[in-house]
């Protein structure tokens, strides 16, 4: 976990201050199926099951107890918001109408300024990509990378909302009859399944592994980059801090930060199990973290 947050704050470091490593390369022959990636997913009302079980197995204090929620019925993008998709609430002046901000979000990026994602470098062609060890061409098929203030007014802007910790997992896990370990079913991750397990700084494109696909048929869940949620950060029914480590958790139930799912190019696969937790506040530009909308059925 610390060594992704690492690379967090590497990526912000000046190009000539670091030395590229020879990385692990990730076979990427799955990519590019060619289907389309901007539709939206019905997924029927059921059951989601959060948390993990008390049963020897590990897990931080957040994630426990185990308990099933009655989730409504709602459509979810097919695939991650993709930095072109992204562009375009940018060019249609997103940074500039209030109304689509949190009052809170509004004042942060006023008083820093912002007007783009903090991956992006503006170019006299638009923008280019801040990559770990060099400037990349735009890739409008990878998944933008923003803060949750970030995503939520774009989310807004495109007449959507962000899911719901629930929502993700029903969306991710969910079948018709029973949940699964893993969106694909119940193998554990390997390569054909997403973009994680620290093989690379840089994201894919969003539908480059339908291998990894959900049950409704929902891309890109597991790797490629986390996504924020509406839900606040906040414990369990039956949370205990585990008496090694009380603050792990309890000090973020402060109603300042959010939850994140799926994982990262940069998250170990031991961390990718179903009730593993994330959380960053709102305004944190900085984690490889990208988005989903949703909306009511």
């Amino acid at each position: 976990m610390h060594v992704e947050t690492l690379s967090y704050m590497l990526h912000q470091l000046p190009i000539d201050r670091k030395i590229a490593p020879v990385l692990r390369r990730q076979d990427t022959a799955y990519g590019r199926p060619g289907h389309e990636t901007t539709s939206m997913i019905g997924v029927p009302r059921g059951p989601a099951t959060l948390g993990a079980a008390r049963d020897g197995s590990f897990g931080w204090d957040n994630e426990f107890d185990a308990h099933t929620v009655d989730v409504r019925e709602f459509f979810v993008d097919k695939c991650k918001v993709t930095n072109v998709q992204f562009a375009e609430f940018v060019r249609q002046g997103g940074y500039n109408d209030r109304a689509l901000w949190t009052p809170e979000g509004w004042d942060w990026k006023e008083r820093h300024g912002l007007t783009h994602p903090a991956f992006w470098k503006p170019d006299v062609s638009g923008f280019r990509l801040k990559g770990m060890f060099e400037d990349l061409a735009f890739a409008g098929d990878w998944p933008v990378y923003v803060s949750h203030a970030e995503a939520t007014a774009y989310a807004r802007w495109a007449g959507k909302r962000l899911l719901t910790e629930a929502e993700w997992h029903r969306a991710a896990y969910g079948t018709s009859s029973e949940q699964r370990q893993y969106p694909w079913g119940d193998a554990v991750p390997a390569a054909q399944h997403g973009y994680f397990d620290v093989a690379t700084f840089e994201p894919h494109p969003v539908d480059a592994f339908p291998d990894g696909q959900s049950f409704w048929g929902v891309h890109g869940l597991i790797g490629n980059g986390w996504e924020w949620t509406a839900s606040q950060f906040a414990p369990f029914s039956g949370f205990e801090a585990f008496p090694f480590y009380k603050g792990y958790s309890a000090d973020f139930f402060d109603g300042m930060h959010y939850v994140m799912k799926g994982g990262s190019p940069r998250t170990e696969r031991g961390m990718l199990r179903r009730s593993f937790r994330n959380w960053f506040q709102p305004h944190y530009q900085y984690a490889y973290a990208g988005f989903r909308c949703g909306k009511d059925a």
